[in-house]
């Protein structure tokens, strides 16, 4: 049997605060024994574990890989609002005037991520229907 993927990994100055980020972004929890000054916490979504570990260097460079977020109950567009207000910044905004696109945000500790179009708003683009 191959390998699978048990958690991304995420190095952070603050495992427990990114954590709590990721968690209200993705509608996840985080494990019950993790506590403000853990070096660890962790993050468990639908179809998706995160662990964040603190390391005492800062984020330097642009990351080499990357979260592609998909909105499950909502727009790309209500998306990218919600997760600004949580916290998050706007770093590119690659959307469109005929709703293609996506939009670059950063999270707490500036790593990158896009969020996408949800599938309703595909299908609708994909039947003629610009969204």
């Amino acid at each position: 049997m191959t390998s699978l993927i048990r958690h991304i990994t995420v190095d952070c100055t603050d495992a427990y605060r990114l954590a709590g980020f990721w968690a209200e972004a993705l509608d996840g929890s985080l494990a019950a024994d993790d506590l403000p000054g853990d070096p660890e916490a962790s993050v468990t979504a639908a179809g998706s574990m995160l662990l964040f570990v603190t390391v005492p260097d800062a984020k330097s460079v642009k990351n080499r890989v990357h979260l592609d977020l998909q909105p499950q109950d909502r727009s790309r567009d209500e998306e990218v609002e919600r997760l600004l207000a949580l916290g998050a910044t706007l770093v590119a905004d690659h959307r469109r005037a005929d709703g293609t696109g996506w939009a670059t945000l950063a999270d707490l500790e500036g790593n990158e991520f896009c969020v996408e179009r949800s599938a309703a708003e595909r299908a609708d683009t994909a039947s003629g229907q610009h969204v």
